[in-house]
């Protein structure tokens, strides 16, 4: 006898004789990246992803530690929102990533926009590279255009620009 887990959702399409919208049979799966795009930033996977449907709230700490004034502490939460929006012209703009973002700062200073360099940060180059390879190696991406002008929004490389708007302070 072999035991098999199945999730709920997989349990329930499969109870109703449907193949589970998310199994290897669908073509979902197409291997892992290159090791050139293991590393890249979750705004960058942001800038490129086709459904948008999260909202992020960062909840930021000054560092009590004078020997360390920029060293944060935190958490990001990442909530579902009932709109699921389908992009047909890909990179997202900075405005549409920044729209689904909010960082909550607690310190006794204005925070720095520049030290959010690395929670924040965008690479040009790396995302449009990333682009290219999703268009001829994700089937889902085909159709997708890709938008240089927009692609220009972003610095070279650098923090998402107009992030400075999106911060609250506490």
């Amino acid at each position: 006898i072999t035991t098999v887990k199945v999730c709920t959702d997989c349990y329930c399409s499969l109870t109703h004789a449907k193949v589970p919208c998310f199994v290897l049979a669908n073509n979902l799966y197409h291997g892992s990246l290159p090791d050139q795009f293991q590393d890249l930033t979750w705004v960058e996977e942001m800038v490129c992803a086709l459904y948008q449907n999260l909202a992020h709230v960062t909840c930021l700490y000054w560092s009590s530690d004078p020997a360390q004034p920029f060293v944060f502490h935190g958490n990001t939460c990442a909530h579902e929102t009932n709109l699921l929006s389908i992009v047909k012209v890909l990179p997202c703009t900075p405005a549409d990533i920044n729209g689904m973002l909010t960082i909550v700062f607690v310190g006794a200073t204005k925070l720095d926009v520049k030290s959010l360099r690395s929670l924040f940060h965008v690479c040009k180059q790396a995302v449009w590279s990333f682009f290219c390879w999703l268009a001829t190696h994700n089937r889902l991406y085909k159709h997708i255009s890709l938008d240089a002008d927009i692609m220009d929004l972003y610095s070279d490389d650098g923090t998402l620009p107009g992030l400075a708007k999106h911060i609250v302070y506490d």
